[in-house]
């Protein structure tokens, strides 16, 4: 297998996500524009081009740096033993500088003001928990294809964000950088930075909560 230096790791990490938000923010607004007032529908249009995007940009980045494009996933990473501090952080910022670079640029594919601040409140205990069980389920499913399964990842990852955008009551961000990002966006896709700090608390318990119990159920037992 090859491997890459931290340069490469890092662009693409930064890169990837800034594809990812240019697709949920981007898909979003057309979702809306298009959707004539039936939030259903514009929720549908955005669910389908984000779990697709994901499946392709982990096929794309993945190779190369793994493609978490989440810093929670780089967290879990940590805790495993998987990636050292150092390069962690760098991950974590390089994932927020692209997730806000690919806000500006879906703002800009569709002649919006660039620079925004989000209104959209999104607020109350369900959300909060919502994004536990949405980020719980991301870590379990990339824990569990890549113990089983590494090549269906990419799908799996896709088609959970896909679902869980519809059963989970905040729409399922389960990733500190995009709710960040998506603070600078006043569009069908944004959060009000008031509701950030509880979305990435939520979303830091859930990957915590992941990492413990499936770092448990994935250890196979030693045998006499």
């Amino acid at each position: 297998m090859e491997t890459f230096g931290a340069s490469r790791r890092l662009l693409a990490e930064g890169l990837g996500t800034a594809l990812l938000l240019a697709v949920v923010v981007g898909s979003g607004i057309m979702g809306e524009r298009l959707a004539g007032g039936n939030l259903a529908l514009a929720l549908l249009g955005n669910t389908l081009a984000t779990g697709a995007a994901l499946v392709v940009l982990i096929w794309v980045f993945g190779p190369i740096s793994g493609a978490h494009f989440n810093p929670v996933v780089t967290l879990v990473a940590v805790l495993r033993r998987e990636m050292p501090w150092r390069l962690a952080l760098a991950y974590g910022a390089a994932q927020a500088a692209g997730a806000v670079l690919g806000v500006w640029t879906a703002h800009a594919m569709f002649g919006e003001p660039v620079l925004q601040v989000s209104t959209r409140l999104r607020d109350g205990g369900a959300q909060a928990v919502s994004e536990v069980v949405a980020t719980f389920g991301l870590v379990a499913t990339i824990l569990g294809t890549a113990r089983f399964r590494p090549q269906s990842t990419p799908m799996a990852v896709g088609l959970y964000i896909t679902a869980a955008y519809w059963f989970t009551a905040s729409t399922a961000f389960a990733n500190p950088a995009v709710t960040l990002a998506r603070s600078l966006s006043d569009t069908f896709a944004g959060i009000a930075p008031s509701s950030v700090p509880a979305f990435i608390l939520a979303q830091v318990v859930g990957a915590l909560l992941a990492a413990g119990v499936f770092g448990w159920l994935l250890e196979a037992e030693k045998t006499a």
